[in-house]
């Protein structure tokens, strides 16, 4: 199975704010953007494993933006990391300024999808090769961040956590 580069994976939806997806302030419910953000990152897993997908965690999400009503709203994802059978997908979410067209990041997000077969059973799935410095930054930190799941999961003693205890100490 060849390693494939993150922007195989690479999936873009653009769609418009509409009044009825937003709250009483007049901006896009966290909720709606969460749904979006779901659809691109399973598309982006689904397009690096050729596989079904199961959305495993959503492991971050940071809103520092509000979206108002009208907005163009850009979501792009793309895996990061690959795993066995599980791939983190890195999801930049963006608005358009509707006069200038200038786009301003409002979002982020870290999922993890499962790849499995018609049975629901795990599969395995290509690695990753990141071609660019930010590729190689979100790769890298993507084992610490299975590893501090996996911890306060119970699922790894935190003294197997090596990349992440890496960080603690010298």
């Amino acid at each position: 199975m060849r390693a494939k580069a993150p922007r195989e994976s690479l999936t873009t939806l653009t769609d418009l704010v509409l009044p009825g997806e937003t709250n009483y302030l007049d901006n896009l419910f966290g909720g709606e953007l969460l749904a979006r953000m779901d659809r691109a990152c399973s598309i982006a897993a689904r397009r690096h494993s050729r596989r079904i997908v199961v959305t495993a965690t959503v492991n971050h999400v940071a809103f520092t933006k509000s979206v108002p009503v009208g907005s163009v709203v850009t979501i792009e994802a793309k895996v990061s990391r690959a795993f066995k059978s599980s791939m983190e997908v890195y999801v930049d979410v963006w608005i358009e300024d509707r006069q200038s067209g200038e786009k301003t990041k409002v979002n982020e997000g870290i999922y993890t999808f499962v790849a499995v077969d018609e049975t629901g059973k795990p599969v395995p799935i290509p690695q990753i090769e990141p071609e660019t410095e930010l590729e190689q930054k979100r790769y890298d930190g993507a084992l610490r961040r299975k590893q501090l799941s996996l911890v306060l999961a119970g699922k790894m003693e935190p003294k197997n956590a090596t990349e992440l205890k890496a960080l603690f100490t010298s």
